[in-house]
C-alpha cells in the first residue's frame, strides 16, 4: 500500500510543478493573464487558461496512476472535465499524450498554436518526479486496490491561483488570501463505506526565493485503514522535490491553544449568525482564510483547532484528502448540520462525511456536495466541547444551517 501513497505524492508534486510552471514561465504567464482579462476574446478557442491547468493536472494524475495501477485511473473522479469547445462548437478533448511531440502538438491547438507556451508546459508535464519518504516504508498494511475511489481537486482556491499575490503577509501563520492558499488535493476512500483512507496536500507556493523568485512548496499524507494510522507530521518531512521542511510541530501546540480557548478558520462568505456565534465562542480566535484546502491545511497543521463551514458549496474532491490525513492524526471532518441537530447525551456517533454516494435527487455537481456543510477537527473531545459551546451560543433557528 506504500507503493500507492507514494506514486501519489510523486502524481501530486508533478501537479504542483505544472501548477508553477504555469505560474513562472514567462510565456505561460502572459498567456495566462491574456485569457482572464475583462473585454478580451480568444481568437478562436473558448478557454479559460486556469481550467485548462486544472485539466493538466488532473489527467496527469489519472494517466500516471492508470500506468503504475491498472484499473485505478478509471477510478479518479474530480472536478474539471477535459473538454475544450471553441466558438464554432468544435470540441477537442484533452488526453494525456505517449510522448513529449504529441503533447506540444495538442496544447498548440488548445493554445491558438502558442508553441513556446506548449512546448513549457509540455517539458514539465513529461517531467519524471521521484518522490524519497522513508516514513513511507514504516506502512506494513495491505488494502485491497479493488476497493478504492479517488477523488481529485487538482487546484484548489483557483482565484488566488490566477489573482497570483505573493506578498501577503500571516496572520498568526495563517494567510487569508494569496498563493500560499493554494493546494492540489488527492483523496482515497473506501468504495463500501465510504470512509477516507488515503490522502495527500501538496501546498505548491509556500516559499519564494527573493533572488530567483522561484517557488518552493511542502506536501502532507496521512493513512487510516482499520487499525493503523499513520500520517507525515510525526516524523520531520524530508527535504525533496521541490518542497521544504516544516518544522515539527509538537503537542504543547495544542495545550496552548486549550488554555487560549478555541481557534477557528472561516471562509469571508460565511453566514453572520455563524461568525457572531464563534466570536463569542473563540473571540480573537477566528480566522478568514481562502480555499477550502487550504482552511483545512490549517487544522492538520495544527494551527487552529476547527475549520467550520456552513453552507453547502464545498465538495468532496474538497475535503477527502484533509479528512484522511485528519483520521489519522485521531480527528476527522463531520457534516455541520447533523452535529448540530444531533443530541450528545444519546451517545450517538459523530456524522462523518463520506465519499462513496452522491445527493439525492442533485444533479450535476451538487451530487456531490457536501450538503450540510462541514467542520474539520484534529481532536474528538475539543469538537465535542466545541459543538456544545457552538449549540448555546446559536439560536434555535440557527441550528437549522
Amino acid at each position: 500500500m506504500s507503493d500507492i501513497l507514494r506514486e501519489l505524492l510523486c502524481v501530486a508534486e508533478k501537479a504542483a510543478n505544472i501548477a508553477r510552471a504555469c505560474r513562472q514561465q514567462e510565456a505561460l504567464f502572459q498567456l495566462l493573464i491574456e485569457e482572464k482579462k475583462e473585454g478580451e476574446k480568444n481568437k478562436k478557442f473558448t478557454v479559460d487558461f486556469k481550467t485548462l491547468a486544472d485539466v493538466l493536472v488532473q489527467e496527469v494524475i489519472k494517466q500516471n496512476m492508470e500506468n503504475k495501477f491498472p484499473g485505478l485511473g478509471k477510478k479518479i473522479s474530480g472536478e474539471e472535465s477535459n473538454e475544450f469547445t471553441n466558438d464554432l462548437g468544435e470540441k477537442i478533448i484533452f488526453r494525456l499524450c505517449s510522448s513529449e511531440a504529441e503533447t506540444v502538438e495538442l496544447l498548440s491547438r488548445v493554445l491558438n498554436g502558442n508553441k513556446v507556451a506548449s512546448e513549457a508546459l509540455a517539458k514539465v508535464v513529461h517531467q519524471d518526479v521521484s518522490c524519497i519518504d522513508p516514513s513511507l516504508d514504516l506502512i506494513r498494511i495491505n488494502i485491497p486496490q479493488n476497493i478504492l475511489g479517488i477523488w481529485v481537486d487538482p487546484i484548489d482556491s483557483t482565484y488566488q491561483y490566477i489573482k497570483g499575490s505573493a506578498d501577503i503577509k500571516p496572520n498568526q501563520g495563517i494567510f487569508p488570501c494569496g498563493l500560499q492558499c493554494v493546494t492540489i488535493l488527492i483523496g482515497v476512500y473506501d468504495i463500501q463505506t465510504g470512509m477516507p483512507v488515503m490522502g495527500v496536500i501538496n501546498q505548491p507556493f509556500v516559499s519564494q526565493d527573493p533572488t530567483t523568485l522561484r517557488w518552493k512548496g511542502q506536501y502532507y499524507w496521512g493513512l487510516s485503514y482499520m487499525e493503523t494510522n499513520i500520517h507525515s507530521l510525526q516524523l520531520p518531512i524530508p527535504k525533496g522535490n521541490g518542497s521544504e521542511t516544516l518544522s515539527q510541530r509538537n503537542e504543547d501546540t495544542n495545550a496552548e491553544a486549550e488554555s487560549h480557548g478555541f481557534s477557528a478558520v472561516i471562509s469571508t462568505s460565511e453566514k453572520e449568525t455563524i461568525k457572531a456565534a464563534l466570536l463569542r465562542v473563540c473571540g480573537d480566535g477566528v480566522f478568514r482564510a481562502a480555499g477550502a484546502g487550504y482552511k483545512s491545511l490549517c487544522v492538520v497543521q495544527g494551527l487552529v483547532d476547527i475549520y467550520i463551514f456552513s453552507e453547502d458549496t464545498t465538495f468532496k474532491w474538497d475535503s477527502c484528502a484533509a479528512h484522511a490525513i485528519l483520521r489519522a492524526m485521531g480527528g476527522g471532518m463531520v457534516d455541520l448540520k447533523e452535529c448540530l441537530e444531533r443530541n450528545p447525551a444519546k451517545g450517538l456517533d459523530l456524522p462523518q462525511l463520506v465519499y462513496h454516494v452522491a445527493n439525492e435527487g442533485a444533479s450535476g455537481v451538487d451530487q456531490w456536495a457536501n450538503k450540510g456543510g462541514l467542520i474539520a477537527y484534529r481532536s474528538r473531545k475539543q469538537l465535542e466541547m466545541f459543538l456544545s459551546l457552538l449549540t448555546q451560543n446559536l439560536g434555535p433557528a440557527d441550528t437549522n444551517t
